[in-house]
């Protein structure tokens, strides 16, 4: 996986601060890294372990709980190396290897959210043809999209990069492998790879916000003219959660990638990236769960059923 011209063969990661009073404060990422997994894993099982959460909504909340732990593990481990080694080493081929998965993870991430809006917009603006718009069989198709997005968007980045010849300079200013940091060790003019970068960034976050934009207006629309207080409340609930996970979401990502390297220093970019690798991956499943009556009481029974058991 290292390009025939290159000479590089390992990278080093400059991880998050190069300050060593700072480092033990940020290993508290661990305690994050924690929650992340605890969090994600715990909804995950619980989906699979309570049949009436056997619906459109919790098949891709389970997906995204899968996309998050998934994702979140091909980071941090490598992160809070650097806290803890003088050198945070990694191989060109495992760097290609972390900036496939993240890419494919984060990619996919989008575009479950996307998928996610829609139904929801599905079982409240038109909750009479739920059943038979989001059957099984299109589910399916909408998971299988959401994944085959994310292979081909990963693809094209790490293709990208593989195509680069690095000479010398191997210490990239970053706790990951990601695209820019990357593009700045080049040997190579980096334009066309900047220029498939923004193009690839703008489909896979410009799709499913305009997705997200359209069926979120019309939710809010639908939640307006309920007549019933309970429902619009439970209906206003659902909309919050999914805005504010989305907020963090697209808000973090477009501010780090539709912007040039010359704009944005990759300090900064460093701090945007936490948000979208580490806090929002940890607060997915707090958002879902403490806002969700369904996974509340789904919770307290296999709860009950463990103490009764």
């Amino acid at each position: 996986m290292v390009s025939k011209n290159s000479s590089v063969t390992e990278f080093i990661l400059a991880g998050l601060t190069d300050q060593p009073e700072l480092q033990m404060p940020l290993f508290l990422f661990l305690d994050f890294y924690l929650i992340t997994v605890l969090g994600n894993l715990g909804l995950i099982i619980l989906i699979a372990l309570n049949s009436h959460l056997h619906t459109p909504m919790y098949f891709f909340l389970f997906n995204l709980s899968l996309i998050d732990l998934s994702y979140s593990t091909t980071i941090t481990p490598k992160m809070l190396m650097s806290f803890i080694s003088k050198k945070n080493i990694i191989l060109h081929a495992g760097c290609m290897t972390q900036l496939f998965f993240f890419c494919f993870f984060v990619i996919s991430e989008s575009f479950i959210l996307s998928a996610m809006a829609y139904d929801r917009y599905v079982a409240i603006c038109i909750p009479l043809v739920y059943t038979i718009t989001m059957s099984p069989q299109v589910c399916s198709l909408l998971l299988l999209g959401v994944y085959g997005m994310g292979f081909a968007g990963a693809a094209v980045h790490t293709g990208s990069i593989m195509s680069l010849t690095f000479c010398s300079d191997n210490l990239i200013n970053h706790f990951m492998c990601d695209i820019f940091p990357i593009l700045e060790l080049s040997c190579n003019s980096t334009y066309a790879n900047q220029l498939v970068v923004f193009m690839v960034v703008a489909i896979d976050i410009g799709i499913p916000i305009v997705t997200i934009f359209i069926s979120y207006a019309l939710i809010l629309s639908s939640i307006l003219h309920i007549r019933s207080t309970e429902g619009r409340s439970k209906a206003f609930s659902t909309y919050s959660s999914h805005m504010i996970v989305v907020s963090l979401f697209f808000g973090s990502g477009a501010f780090v990638y539709l912007k040039p390297p010359s704009v944005l220093p990759l300090g900064k970019g460093k701090v945007s990236s936490l948000f979208y690798t580490i806090v929002e991956p940890m607060l997915n499943p707090l958002i879902y769960s403490l806002r969700n009556k369904d996974v509340k009481i789904a919770l307290r029974k296999t709860w009950g059923r463990k103490i009764f058991s």
